[in-house]
């Protein structure tokens, strides 16, 4: 009685622990996506020429570095493992 008891209770936690990795994946995305936004922005303040450009891009740059440290903050909480997602 109770392997069977072991056995119901496995699956019924694995849709949560599937819909914890998804929510997981997409938080690593959502980083990437943040870092990568980042690093265009840092381009554009490198190639930045006159005071117009400099401008634009200093504000480009400190927002998408702010919204990068949001979702390293995020994925912190979220106790997020970056191993499992950089392998595939």
């Amino acid at each position: 009685m109770g392997q069977w008891r072991a056995l119901i209770a496995r699956w019924r936690s694995a849709p949560q622990e599937d819909s914890d990795f998804i929510y997981k994946k997409q938080l690593y995305q959502e980083v990437s996506k943040a870092r990568e936004e980042w690093e265009r922005a840092y381009q554009a303040f490198q190639a930045a020429v006159e005071s117009d450009e400099v401008d634009v891009a200093i504000y480009t740059l400190e927002a998408a570095e702010r919204r990068y440290q949001i979702q390293l903050k995020i994925a912190k909480g979220a106790n997020l493992n970056w191993n499992i997602f950089k392998q595939r």
